[in-house]
C-alpha cells in the first residue's frame, strides 16, 4: 500500500513559474510526480535519500496531494496477507522481547503520529496479544490509523518496515 501522490493546481502551475523558489533537488521530486507512480517508484529513480521528507515538504507547500493508497497485491494462494505485509515465519514458541518491542512500537508509533488519546483499541488488543499471530491482526488497523496523519503518511513505510522485524 503505497502512496501515489499528484500534482496540484498549484504545484503544476510551480512547473511553469518556478515562482516558489523551490531547490533543484525538491523540483526534480516534484517533476517525477504524476499521480501514477507510487512512493516506493519514486524512491527508485529519485537520488535523494531523504525523499520522505522531500514529500513532505511538497505536500505541506500544497505542491501535491495523496491521491490514493495503491492498490495492496490480492492475497497469497495460501489464504495468507498480501505481499506488503508478508510476515516472516512465526517463531516455534513466541518470543517474549520481541511481541513487548512490537507493543511498545505501536503504541509510542499511534501516540507520536496520530495523538496519546487515539486508537486505544488497537493499543490494547496489542498488550492482549499473547502470540505473534494475535499481534499480526493489529498490523492492519495500525498501518490504516498511521496514514490517516499527513506525517504518518510520510513515514509509513519506514514504520512499516520496522513493525515487520519484530511480528
Amino acid at each position: 500500500m503505497s502512496a501515489v501522490f499528484a500534482k496540484t493546481p498549484k504545484g503544476a502551475e510551480e512547473m511553469t513559474t518556478r515562482s516558489a523558489g523551490l531547490t533543484p533537488r525538491v523540483r526534480r521530486v516534484l517533476i517525477m510526480i504524476d499521480g501514477k507512480r507510487t512512493v516506493d517508484e519514486l524512491r527508485g529513480m529519485a537520488l535523494a535519500d531523504d525523499l520522505s521528507h522531500t514529500l513532505g515538504e511538497l505536500e505541506e507547500g500544497g505542491f501535491i496531494a495523496l491521491v490514493q493508497q495503491a492498490e495492496a497485491p490480492p492475497p497469497a494462494a495460501d489464504g495468507g496477507l498480501p505481499g506488503i505485509t508478508t510476515f516472516r515465519e512465526v517463531p516455534a514458541e513466541p518470543n517474549a522481547k520481541e511481541l513487548d518491542m512490537a507493543r511498545n512500537f505501536i503504541m509510542n508509533t499511534l501516540k507520536t503520529f496520530c495523538g496519546p488519546a487515539t486508537h486505544l483499541s488497537i493499543i490494547e488488543a496489542a498488550f492482549a496479544a499473547k502470540t505473534h499471530e494475535q499481534m499480526r491482526e493489529q498490523f492492519a488497523p495500525w498501518y490504516n490509523a498511521i496514514v490517516e496523519t499527513r506525517t504518518g503518511r510520510r513515514r509509513a513505510e519506514e514504520l512499516r518496515e520496522q513493525l515487520l522485524k519484530v511480528i
